[in-house]
């Protein structure tokens, strides 16, 4: 595996390096499909290429996203429809500042990312995610977690620590006897409690507590990621997809980013528990058939099977509890997803959906084109996860 695992991550790395747009002592890389420029994204590769031995890119990279950084420590996340300070985009960002620390110092702006973060947590173990979404995302605790954790470890920060621990407790304290972590459980300025399973989501929470507890150790985190791991490889099938049908997560239907998530997740779980080693192989299988250059939005589909996928849309409708209209919502938005998964193009078509909102009346931030397409912003989450594959990988 490590082979074809290397040979998965040059290839990618290669073709998004291809990208990057250098300017003296930066280098950015822009959205080819929305033309945006996300911090998150200079994180992530900043991170795949450091972990592949450096590369002169990383340098520039990271001056880029440092120069980004807010006045308060915050760095925004950059989304289609909005561009705002986040706790959760800090959080990436100052683990590749860690990450490359001893090359590539950015000392001011690691304190600074710390303290934002730290002062993001508004209950024991809850991070807000950023003004407009402040409900209890689990996996954005995981991620502030991962970073305290790994910012203790460096800088013997107990205040750092002590924090992340606590991100940790109040994920292992949520999680469902099932082994799910649960996308969201409470409100906050959602509509509805999105308390659902969500294949996609339960990679990112393990991926980022994983992390956290690479440094904390801890006997109860371990117990709650084999559950955890033990739901996710559940829900894989045999070939190597996914059962979406037990994901009930709307704007997570069957993002690609999962297996890359779900990699990582099965490679850090057979470290105690063997078994894994398949179910981290058959996610590999299907990003080496899949990922040609950038990864694609969404899983794709073949027309052959559309109408068993509307099966699969009315089971993923029926998850939780939720009035008529909100089910009829969830509904459609599957049933499109799963049109628009097996269609093809380099752009952006968002008309059909937005139609579908305003039929229903429901306001989303998201953004769902009609044709599925090559997605820089996957494509870095799936570099950033195979990359720490290798090193978990390594220490089996």
């Amino acid at each position: 595996m490590d082979e074809r695992l290397t040979s998965l991550v040059a290839r990618v790395t290669e073709t998004v390096r291809g990208m990057a747009v250098v300017d003296g002592e930066t280098a950015y890389i822009r959205d080819p499909v929305f033309g945006i420029v996300r911090n998150r994204v200079h994180a992530e590769v900043a991170k795949a290429m450091f972990r592949a031995g450096g590369d002169p890119l990383v340098d520039p990279i990271l001056n880029y996203v440092v120069g980004c950084q807010n006045q308060d420590g915050s760095w925004n996340e950059v989304h289609v429809n909005y561009n705002q300070p986040s706790a959760l985009i800090t959080a990436f960002i100052g683990d590749a500042l860690l990450e490359a620390a001893d090359r590539h110092p950015h000392e001011e702006a690691l304190s600074k990312a710390r303290d934002f973060v730290l002062a993001s947590e508004k209950r024991p173990g809850y991070f807000l995610k950023s003004a407009q979404y402040t409900a209890d995302h689990l996996n954005v605790d995981a991620s502030c977690g991962a970073f305290l954790a790994r910012y203790a470890e460096r800088y013997d920060d107990r205040d750092a620590r002590a924090a992340a621990l606590r991100a940790a407790e109040n994920i292992v304290r949520h999680q469902c006897k099932c082994g799910v972590y649960p996308y969201a459980v409470d409100k906050g300025t959602y509509p509805y409690v999105f308390k659902l399973p969500c294949v996609h989501y339960q990679g990112v929470t393990i991926y980022y507590l994983a992390k956290t507890n690479d440094v904390l150790s801890d006997d109860r985190i371990d117990e709650s990621l084999a559950k955890g791991a033990r739901w996710l490889a559940a829900a894989q099938r045999p070939d190597g997809r996914f059962d979406w049908s037990k994901s009930g997560l709307s704007f997570a239907y069957y993002l690609s980013g999962a297996y890359a998530f779900a990699h990582a997740s099965f490679v850090y779980a057979a470290r105690t528990d063997d078994r894994y080693r398949e179910h981290a192989d058959l996610c590999l299988g299907w990003l080496e058939q899949n990922v040609d250059g950038l990864a694609p939005r969404w899983e794709p589909g073949a027309w052959s099977d559309l109408l068993p996928s509307a099966f699969t849309a009315v089971r993923t409708a029926s998850l939780g509890e939720y009035p008529l209209r909100h089910r009829a919502f969830r509904f459609g938005y599957a049933v499109y997803r799963q049109i628009a998964r097996r269609r093809y193009a380099e752009t952006a078509e968002t008309r059909s959906f937005e139609a579908l909102c305003r039929l229903l009346g429901i306001r989303t931030s998201t953004v769902e084109p009609s044709k599925n397409f090559p997605d820089l912003f996957m494509t870095s989450e799936v570099l950033d996860c195979l990359s720490q594959s290798q090193i978990w990988g390594n220490k089996q």
